[in-house]
């Protein structure tokens, strides 16, 4: 996720579209001390298992929604995602972000960039493939821009911009199938599934205009941001399902997993990639993402895999890369 997706959940810097990933990308300048330590594991390692955790982690939302409902499988995530970073809250002696402001901007932020693209993703893959989930997690970045077209002043659209939101749009096209009528794709899922891409763009775009400059650190303002997103989703929960009659090994461990690797750990891990290399190499691990999920899907959970989806899928990356690219000079 933070933020899967793309998973992935800090609300605490100024991401621009090109630095903004269907990951949610922490994108936070690295602290003159931080640069200066030398990390205990390598940073490609990091940058290696990151991708990983990600691509799987469409996986474990498939899994996890066999035995449990898509918002216990939301709020699963959401609820061992906070209690890893609490720990390393804890450990590291943070203070949480203060005044009532904030907090009202880190509630929106968590609304967008985790209540609900986790939640849509999960009802998707009700319907959908997980690998068709990866690759609609790809598209965050097309997102990002047309978006931040209508709500950014500063950031003015190239015309390699434009011809990247083209490129990507024609490739969502090819993966599902236009010629043929999108026979075989369930329009409802995949309609989730890019609405949740969608919102991890809206949220940034939110986040870049309210809680920029803030003065806090990332993980006490990613802390904060999944606490709210875990009461939200504790609130809702309850009101639309009711208590699972059996917790099955394979589900919880899935749902497990989803939290406290895709959005704790993988948090953890991004955080200390940008804090070592900057956001433009920790982004870079956006392209590993649909791959690594359409793997996972086809060689775990024998999903069945069409010419067009890979075609597609590298259309769709070609043109977010495009639209993250900025003119020389």
């Amino acid at each position: 996720m933070s933020a899967p997706s793309t998973d992935r959940p800090a609300a605490t810097a100024d991401p621009s579209p090109a630095e903004t990933t269907p990951a949610t990308t922490p994108a936070i300048a690295a602290p003159a001390a931080a640069a200066r330590r030398r990390p205990a594991v390598d940073w490609r390692v990091s940058w290696a298992v990151l991708a990983l955790i990600w691509g799987f982690s469409f996986l474990f939302i498939k899994v996890g929604t066999e035995a449990y409902a898509p918002l216990q499988v939301a709020l699963g995530r959401m609820a061992f995602g906070t209690a890893v970073l609490a720990v390393a809250f804890a450990v590291k002696r943070e203070r949480l972000p203060r005044g009532a402001r904030a907090w009202g901007h880190m509630a929106v932020a968590a609304l967008l960039l985790n209540t609900v693209p986790f939640t849509l993703f999960a009802y998707a893959e009700l319907t959908i493939p997980s690998t068709l989930a990866g690759i609609c997690n790809a598209t965050t970045p097309l997102w990002s821009m047309v978006l931040s077209v209508v709500a950014l002043s500063d950031d003015k659209p190239t015309r390699q911009r434009v011809a990247g939101v083209g490129i990507g749009f024609v490739g969502v096209l090819t993966v599902l199938g236009a010629w043929q009528g999108f026979s075989g794709t369930d329009p409802a899922g995949t309609a989730m599934a890019l609405g949740a891409s969608a919102s991890y763009a809206v949220g940034w775009i939110y986040v870049r205009r309210t809680l920029s400059g803030s003065g806090n650190s990332a993980l006490s303002m990613s802390s904060a941001q999944l606490l709210l997103g875990t009461a939200q989703l504790a609130v809702l929960t309850p009101l639309f399902t009711s208590v699972p009659a059996s917790f099955p090994l394979w589900p919880t461990l899935s749902v497990v997993a989803l939290g406290a690797l895709g959005t704790g750990i993988a948090f953890l891990l991004q955080y200390g990639i940008v804090a070592e290399k900057g956001p433009t190499i920790a982004t870079m691990v956006t392209y590993l993402i649909p791959v690594i999920a359409t793997a996972a899907g086809v060689a775990l959970l024998g999903e069945h895999l069409t010419w067009n989806e890979p075609v597609g899928a590298l259309v769709v990356l070609a043109g977010a890369a495009l639209t993250q690219r900025r003119p020389a000079g």
